[in-house]
């Protein structure tokens, strides 16, 4: 069955788009609509609060400057049922270098921070250029693919925001040395400018991250059922959707256990969670987000019940867009090895 994606307004810029909130202050702003929450997740998925203050900071700038990296931590888990007010500090307006600070607040507490930076294009100046390579032999999926294409984790209702193709693991002797691919666009035509697809490529950019440091290692996240029915309790749903949930699951552990096939699968993860993001945008002119773009991502150190991935995601042509780093909580479930000391 082919899979054709609606052309209007995309998911991601209608989930992520702002309102002013002039009572509170001049570069006060708020999620217009409600933010998605993944059913895995503990509360809103991060890349929407990371696309939403960038968002809001673009506002503040002149439009001559465009953002080149953002650094951000996630404090507390966010709530999709409660409005996000995004406060803005003009930490500094420079000739070439502007920044800012973003704290994204609900019920009067801070769930995330943000620091961003700004930069005029350099008006073809001469300077030192290098980039790394996309890839090669990775074939571009087509505009039309079959639903059975797209990885499980963007199947989820008719509004998902984004659509991924996930590609074979590369290199599976060592951990640190496997490099997990996908091809990855917005559902959906965005109709901004450019703004409106850097925001989108770093809401996409949270997508599988963290999940990374997991799956180099073999553990399973979707085949524990006390993982999932916690999941499914907290959810403020009918108890249908409750139902097209754990069929939900049920599809990721398929999903996860056929990448994992022939390899040791005893691990298993009991507590996921991001800790901070950073996102060095590079070309931020060249990104078209609701066309195909390739992520390549690898986990240079885990341990201390932590794991660092770095993420490089190309244009569908080539160009390097933005280079990627995410830190987070992975703790291993202790039953296995509880038993092997007994």
């Amino acid at each position: 069955m082919a899979y054709h994606p609606t052309r209007g307004q995309s998911a991601i810029e209608n989930g992520i788009s702002l309102v002013p909130v002039i009572d509170l202050g001049s570069d006060v702003y708020m999620n217009a609509q409600p933010l998605w929450h993944p059913p895995w997740g503990r509360g809103i998925f991060g890349g929407a609060v990371i696309a939403q203050s960038i968002s809001a900071s673009q506002k503040t700038v002149p439009p001559t400057f465009n953002i080149h990296s953002i650094h951000c931590y996630f404090v507390l888990a966010g709530e999709s049922s409660i409005p996000i007010t995004y406060h803005v500090d003009r930490v500094r307006d420079g000739q070439n270098f502007t920044m800012r600070a973003v704290q994204a607040r609900q019920r009067d507490k801070c769930i995330f921070i943000a620091t961003l930076s700004f930069t005029r294009d350099n008006g073809g100046r001469k300077m030192a250029e290098h980039v790394g390579a996309m890839p090669s032999g990775i074939p571009i999926p087509s505009d039309s693919v079959d639903i059975g294409q797209l990885a499980k984790a963007g199947q989820m209702g008719k509004d998902s925001p984004y659509e991924c193709i996930r590609c074979p693991i590369d290199n599976k002797d060592r951990p640190e040395e496997r490099k997990l691919r996908h091809w990855i666009r917005a559902r959906g035509r965005i109709t901004g400018n450019h703004d409106a697809h850097v925001a989108a490529l770093a809401y996409m950019s949270d997508n599988y991250f963290i999940g990374t440091v997991a799956r180099v290692h073999n553990a399973s996240r979707f085949d524990n059922q006390r993982y999932i029915d916690l999941n499914i309790s907290r959810a403020r749903v009918s108890e249908h959707e409750k139902a097209e949930m754990r069929q939900y699951f049920v599809d990721l552990a398929r999903e996860e256990a056929a990448e994992n096939r022939g390899l040791d699968y005893s691990k298993h993860v009991a507590m996921m969670v991001s800790l901070d993001h950073t996102i060095f945008f590079h070309d931020p002119h060249s990104v078209r987000a609701d066309e195909w773009m390739l992520a390549e991502m690898d986990s240079p150190w885990a341990g201390n019940e932590r794991g660092l991935v770095m993420q490089r995601i190309w244009s569908r042509d080539g160009v390097l867009l933005a280079t990627c780093f995410q830190e987070g909580i992975v703790r291993l479930s202790q039953d296995q090895l509880e038993r092997n000391k007994l």
